[in-house]
């Protein structure tokens, strides 16, 4: 047996990419604390009904499954933060008002997403709890929009969505759970003869709203004919009103719109939406209403966030610039030690040689020797070789 080979899809992360990663996690993390934003530490892992609470099936499947020794009781490590931090809100802050919460940690899944992903994402993200109306949906928005390009990644497109529309035609559908699931599956795979085969018996005029969800993407003008070709219904036309005041108040962002993205379908209950930056097939970062999920911890607070994987971006995004560090000499030369730490505090990188390795330091990362000229230390390029 190979004692250094990890599991499929868990690797580790190496100096140069690890990082990046960290850099982000620190510039991300500041960006949300200077919103307001509070940061928050859940566990790793808890009793498994507490961590799926209201997160639907898909959670659940995603999840890793354990005994405690000490209890008994089956466990979960964690697939998704978000109910943990509604979790927080809801039982332990226990707040009137309204609360901006932020988190960074692994999480664990069963499967990967796509065939390049990894099954440990390191998530990050916010959540804001306790105002229903469009305008925390916007600022999550536009803290996605920033905290990506925080991290060197410009969304060259977000696409908008809304729950209640889907859910509008199932309802007047009178659809069962089995045949809203099925056609749940088949709009999210684009499946258009499955989805008009599944849909062959629902009653009109839902079954030409359903027909029509494919091919409501684009921009702006996709909510126009959204008002056109769909069911005249309450809960289509406020879902529909949030999606133009969400545009309007976004107008900078790239926005675009896909009423048949319903990723998130059984854990988001309002506006949804998913950025996506150059050359990458995949969404990079996902976020959306999610009223109510606290209610099962004793409070069904407002809430809308957004998540994203820090490992996925750091791929995705322009590398950091090497480090350039500087070798100090083994020893206690007259003001080295101060010289030494003068260079650390303005945030210069300096490692101490060490005896016995000479010619190895540029594969360190080392690029400057200190050294003493006309009394006094200083960094200068090193030669070739040492």
């Amino acid at each position: 047996m190979r004692r250094w080979l990890l599991p499929e899809s868990i690797e580790d992360v190496l100096p140069a990419e690890a990082r990046g990663i960290e850099q982000s996690r620190r510039r991300v993390l500041d960006a949300m604390g200077c919103a307001g934003y509070q940061y928050v530490i859940p566990p790793l892992l808890e009793y498994l009904e507490s961590l799926l609470t209201g997160a639907g099936r898909d959670l659940d499947l995603r999840t890793f499954k354990l005994v405690d020794q000490i209890s008994g009781r089956t466990m979960g490590l964690r697939a998704d933060i978000t109910p943990q931090v509604a979790r927080i809100d809801a039982h332990l802050l226990n707040r009137e008002g309204v609360a901006r919460l932020c988190y960074c940690g692994s999480v664990l899944h069963t499967l990967p997403g796509s065939l390049t992903a990894t099954r440990e994402p390191l998530q990050i993200g916010a959540e804001l709890y306790g105002h229903a109306g469009i305008e925390a949906d916007a600022e999550i928005l536009r803290l996605a929009a920033r905290s990506l390009a925080i991290s060197g990644v410009r969304a060259s497109r977000i696409d908008l969505g809304h729950v209640g529309v889907f859910r509008a035609l199932a309802r007047l559908g009178a659809l069962d759970g089995e045949t809203e699931q099925a056609l749940f599956e088949a709009l999210q795979a684009k499946d258009l003869p499955e989805l008009s085969a599944l849909s062959a018996g629902v009653p009109e005029p839902a079954r030409s709203g359903l027909l029509a969800l494919p091919e409501l993407y684009g921009g702006i003008e996709v909510l126009t004919r959204a008002a056109r070709l769909l069911p005249r219904d309450a809960e289509i036309e406020r879902g529909l009103d949030d999606l133009r005041r969400l545009a309007g108040d976004s107008a900078d962002l790239p926005l675009g719109f896909d009423l048949a993205d319903l990723r998130g379908y059984h854990y988001h209950n309002g506006v949804m939406f998913a950025a996506y930056g150059d050359g990458h097939p995949g969404a990079i970062a996902l976020g959306g209403r999610y009223d109510g999920v606290g209610r099962q911890f004793g409070r069904g607070r407002p809430a809308t966030g957004f998540s994203m994987d820090l490992r996925e971006i750091a791929r995705i995004g322009a590398p950091p610039a090497p480090a350039a560090i500087i070798l100090a000499p083994c020893g206690a030369g007259p003001g080295l030690n101060e010289a030494i730490e003068e260079l650390r505090a303005a945030g210069e990188i300096v490692v101490v040689e060490l005896p016995g390795h000479e010619g190895t330091w540029s594969e360190a990362g080392c690029t400057r020797r200190l050294v003493r000229e006309d009394g006094r230390w200083q960094a200068v390029p090193m030669r070739e070789g040492e």
